[in-house]
């Protein structure tokens, strides 16, 4: 386990123009909040591997890598969810240069790391999180899981509404 780092000085790496180093730091994630539900990241903190390249002008290019799972309440049985998200993301920080050669996480050579890896996190969580991919979740009219109920189950249909005055007819016979 790589001890936690949440702001890491680029500087102090001391990179010449076209070096490059790869590190593996701990990163702290935190928990997810997802419908009301509250998600926890396993384990508390990652291991990611930060490979940081050093550009001509002075910038860098950077990129972060690692794995975690997530859990909690599937979203549609509400069982135990634990799906694995693999992270790989990439930032460039060139001074003096566009919008989009500007990262929020780098200031003053110094990386954000745990604000990025969890925005990075965020992004690439499904945008369900579920036990399995063919969850069938619980039944609307019982709330039975239906990934336990069986092939049997079923409920008989409610008349339809507008049929209602029909049903009042009686025939004198």
């Amino acid at each position: 386990m790589a001890a936690r780092t949440d702001i890491f000085d680029l500087g102090r790496l001391r990179l010449s123009a076209g070096e490059g180093r790869r590190l593996v730091l701990g990163v702290g994630l935190g928990e997810f909040d997802f419908g009301g539900e509250t998600y926890a990241v396993e384990p508390r903190v990652v291991d990611a591997t930060l490979d940081v390249s050093r550009m001509t002008g002075g910038g860098y290019a950077l990129r972060l890598r690692f794995e975690a799972g997530l859990s909690g309440p599937c979203m549609r049985c509400l069982e135990g969810a634990a799906p694995v998200v693999a992270v790989d993301a990439r930032e460039v920080e060139q001074p003096g240069g566009s919008e989009e050669m500007r990262s929020p996480y780098v200031r003053d050579e110094e990386l954000d790391l745990s604000g990025w890896a969890r925005d990075a996190y965020a992004l690439a969580l499904p945008a369900q999180v579920v036990c399995t991919p063919e969850c069938a979740g619980l039944c609307p009219e019982c709330g039975e899981n239906l990934n336990t109920a069986g092939p049997g189950h079923h409920h008989e249909s409610a008349p339809d509404p507008r049929w209602a005055k029909l049903r009042e007819l009686r025939f004198d016979t």
